[in-house]
């Protein structure tokens, strides 16, 4: 009868708190087991406190295993319900009870036990007393462990005729009365069934502490403290900045294995040791070009997301550079669990994703990144932003884009007090003016890990540039290239020689002042190298060609398709994102050995030379500054491969005297531009403070300008009238446009943005064509047509671009007629009817214009054109 009977242990009864005698009592032999094992062998029966009103049953006398309370009675499961041995034990004994109890026998064997042993054999139901206490506080795992055991209960007792399922408690009594009382007795007698005490057992459990090992705990411990100490090492207060600068080892082997970086330069390891910086002051530090500027920057980066846990604000002038820093970091956010955001041309959300457990690095254009912080400040989560890094710094005085990035780093000054500003550049004039608007520490350092010389040619002699020279120039060499008469008319500035005495051996770098330039100059190099360039790695050059085609969906541009197979191409922003990652990944590698590019290359992507030739000393029909001459030659030197570079620059007889001062005169000096173009920048961020609710007076205005560069600079710039006037005068024109309202109270008068003003500054629409840009939309909205796009081409050409269209009104007229009468219905209602096209191509003048609506235009208006042919526009 025992042979099949199955034994459920439970070690611990309850986790509260106890007397010391009942603490005894309880952790004595306690064996919970079906009533019918109590005459199997001998037994050491312990009767628990009679408050508790818990019961042991009658078990076996070997030792019992003990258990702390902080231990879980059910392993490593999350519920009793994961063990579906437990349910199946209950089941059993239930169902072996049932069947002993239909006998109505007594159990005589039961007579051998020992009194005190006999009292605690249990006689209720299993699922009698199921219902004796609320489970409200029970986990769902438990709670529903008891809903199933209730439904098989009911069930059981509609088969049974409510029948108990176990023998009286005093089976001696009830044998010596002789009677059939075993009813009677069990109803009178009931006690705590083995569901109660496994109930108890439950809520006990989901009382105590969660069942972890203490090996887990330790670990976690160990983890906290290694976390804190990680936190103290970027604190003001340590000294000690760990493993590497404060950041975990692992950075420093991603360091090794992605970018292949050992040690750091001296001048690197004494900045990211500076005072200010483990204080987290702002800070400007200045070296020359491929001094390693950037890898200061983004270990501070990394100690910010990492350490911190606060977003970072990365800022660059061009999107190329904005792409090539996404990919060169996307590889650490990967590795080290912190998203790689990129804000540049299409790509970027406003305001940007809320991320709970990861932090973000932005990467940002200077047009996005003044976006972004716009709405990080309108969504209240600019204090996220624990970083904000500025490459490139000198373009504060670089026109309207100086304007922006002076808008920029004055929001997060003023909204922010615990965000942290790190500007950097090659060039600073002025740095004590940048001081004082950013507040920041100062670094400086003239290392250069590659020796540079610098050389200029006039017609076919090499001078060197030395400053002690009366002129600047030092004669150093004839060119020995020898040209043909052909060869002379084809490039008579000698590039050619230039770039053979380096390549294919070395790099090299044509810098020309437009895009179409760079293409005919990669050209006509072509046209008279060697068939040796053709053999030099040419198994690469072919795949290199035919990832081009992939790239470009089964075509190639003609011209690199043309130079590709000599190791030439050219670099500039008409090439697409996959195509310029091709030939900057085949330049790095060396299947290119020359690039003919743009002034945006010198900006900061990583491809140096061994030389570096300026075609011109112009960008476009401007002269070169001094900034982008030195950014240009500074490409010249790559660490690690080359120690020495070149740079040559190419002049005309006419531009000697010009290229004189750019090459002996100081750095320029950096200036506010939010009075350029007649204030427009300083109207505009009058504007967007208004319209962010930073300011909402004219006193919070000036505070705010007071951390403006143009403040620091007001002397020099406020000539004519004070910076105050030039602001209260802002607020009066934005109220004549209206874009901005004041009300009055008894206290203060407030500054409000209309609905007009809210779209100009979210949409970034220039002040002066805001006006005229609505009531364009709104005719234009009138126009609509639905089967053709010919309307678009209305809306989306700027503004600025009409005074560079001078069409053909001839060829434009012939165009005209052949549009459908929709279409030229919709010329007409946006002001271009068919007469106004007739008369201008018949080269009459065309004073003034009404269109369909009869709204007047002026002359300015009625001079906008659609465009209706490639080469055609408004």
């Amino acid at each position: 009868m025992n042979s099949g009977r199955r034994e459920v242990k439970v070690k611990r009864v309850s986790s509260r708190k106890r007397s010391r005698e009942t603490h005894l009592q309880t952790h004595l032999q306690t064996h919970l087991t079906p009533a019918r094992k109590r005459a199997g062998g001998d037994t050491c029966p312990q009767q628990c406190a009679s408050s508790r009103r818990l019961r042991s049953i009658m078990t076996d006398s070997r030792a019992a295993e003990f258990c702390s309370d902080s231990e879980d009675l059910f392993g490593d499961y999350d519920s009793i319900l994961d063990d579906s041995s437990v349910l199946a034990k209950l089941d059993d004994a239930e169902q072996d009870e049932r069947r002993r109890d239909a006998s109505d026998q007594p159990d005589f064997t039961s007579l051998r036990t020992p009194k005190s042993a006999r009292e605690d054999v249990l006689t209720d139901s299993i699922l009698d007393v199921l219902d004796d206490e609320p489970f409200e506080d029970l986990p769902p795992s438990q709670l529903q462990f008891q809903e199933e055991v209730c439904a098989k209960g009911k069930r059981s007792r509609r088969l049974d005729g409510e029948k108990t399922s176990t023998p009286l408690r005093d089976a001696v009594r009830s044998a010596e009365a002789g009677t059939g009382r075993n009813t009677e007795v069990r109803a009178a007698k009931a006690r705590r069934s083995v569901t109660e005490q496994l109930k108890r057992t439950l809520v006990c459990n989901a009382a105590a502490p969660s069942g972890v090992s203490r090996s887990v705990v330790l670990k976690e411990a160990v983890l906290s403290a290694e976390m804190s100490v990680a936190m103290e090492t970027v604190s003001a207060e340590s000294t000690d900045l760990g493993p590497f600068f404060g950041l975990p080892s692992k950075v420093k082997d991603l360091m090794l294995e992605l970018r292949g970086i050992r040690s750091l330069y001296d001048w690197q390891d004494t900045c990211l040791n500076l005072d200010c910086v483990r204080d987290r002051k702002n800070l400007i530090y200045s070296l020359p070009t491929s001094g390693g500027k950037t890898l200061v920057a983004e270990i501070l980066v990394l100690r910010e997301l990492l350490c911190r846990k606060k977003d970072c604000l990365f800022v660059l002038p061009y999107i190329s550079l904005v792409q090539e820093k996404v990919r060169g970091l996307a590889s650490f956010g990967l590795e080290l669990d912190f998203m790689v955001e990129e804000y540049a041309g299409s790509k970027g959300k406003f305001p940007p994703v809320k991320r709970r457990n990861k932090a973000s690095l932005y990467i940002a254009t200077i047009e996005k990144a003044h976006s972004l912080v716009n709405s990080l400040i309108e969504a209240g989560r600019v204090e996220n932003l624990g970083l904000v890094v500025v490459d490139e710094l000198h373009m504060l005085g670089d026109g309207s884009r100086g304007a922006v990035i002076e808008m920029t780093l004055a929001k997060v000054l003023y909204t922010s007090r615990t965000t942290q500003v790190i500007g950097m550049s090659a060039t600073l004039g002025n740095i004590r003016d940048l001081q004082k608007f950013l507040r920041a520490e100062n670094y400086s350092n003239d290392f250069r890990p590659v020796q540079l010389k610098e050389y200029v040619k006039l017609k076919d002699t090499i001078y060197e540039v030395d400053p002690k020279e009366e002129d600047c120039l030092r004669f150093s060499r004839l060119l020995s290239f020898k040209y043909s008469s052909s060869m002379q008319k084809i490039d008579p500035d000698h590039v050619i020689a230039l770039v053979t005495e380096v390549i294919p051996t070395h790099s090299c770098l044509v810098f020309c002042p437009t895009k179409k330039n760079c293409e005919n100059v990669a050209g006509m190099i072509c046209k008279y190298l060697k068939e040796d360039f053709l053999r030099h790695r040419e198994v690469e050059k072919g795949v290199l060609l035919r990832e081009l085609k992939d790239s470009g969906s089964g075509s190639v541009c003609p011209v690199l398709r043309r130079t590709v197979p000599y190791g030439l191409a050219y670099h500039h922003s008409g090439l697409t994102s996959e195509e310029r990652k091709l030939v900057e990944e085949a330049y790095s590698s060396g299947v290119l050995c020359l690039l003919a590019c743009t002034s945006t290359l010198a900006a900061g992507i990583n491809l140096p030379a061994r030389r570096v030739i300026l075609r011109s000393p112009y960008v476009a029909t401007d002269f070169l500054k001094r900034s982008q001459y030195k950014q240009m030659v500074g490409r010249a030197g790559r660490a690690g491969i080359d120690t020495t570079g070149e740079s040559i620059l190419i002049l005309q007889d006419k531009d000697r005297k010009m290229a004189q001062t750019l090459l002996s005169a100081p750095m320029e000096t950096c200036l506010s531009q939010l009075l350029l173009d007649r204030g427009k920048g300083l109207l505009s961020l009058t504007l967007s403070l208004i319209g962010l609710e930073i300011t909402t007076s004219s006193e919070q205005l000036r505070d705010f300008l007071s951390g403006t560069l143009l403040y620091v600079q007001q002397r020099q710039l406020c000539v004519d009238t004070s910076l105050w006037e030039l602001l209260q005068r802002c607020v009066d024109v934005l109220k004549d446009k209206d874009l901005v309202t004041e009300t009055a109270d008894a206290h203060s008068q407030t500054l409000h943005v209309t609905k007009l003003g809210k779209a100009t500054y979210k949409g970034s629409v220039d002040l002066s064509f805001s006006a005229a840009l609505y009531k364009d939309l709104s005719s234009g909205l009138e126009a609509l047509m639905l089967n053709s796009f010919l309307h678009l081409v209305y809306l989306v050409t700027p503004y600025d671009m009409v005074s560079q269209c001078k069409p053909d009104w001839m060829t434009f007229f012939r165009q005209f007629t052949l549009l459908s009468d929709a279409e030229q219905k919709m010329s007409a209602a946006v002001g271009v009817p068919e007469s106004f096209v007739a008369r201008k191509a018949a080269g009459q003048t065309v004073r003034k214009v009404r269109t369909m609506t009869q709204a007047p235009y002026s002359t300015k208006h009625g001079n906008r054109c659609v465009q209706v042919s490639p080469g055609v526009s408004r």
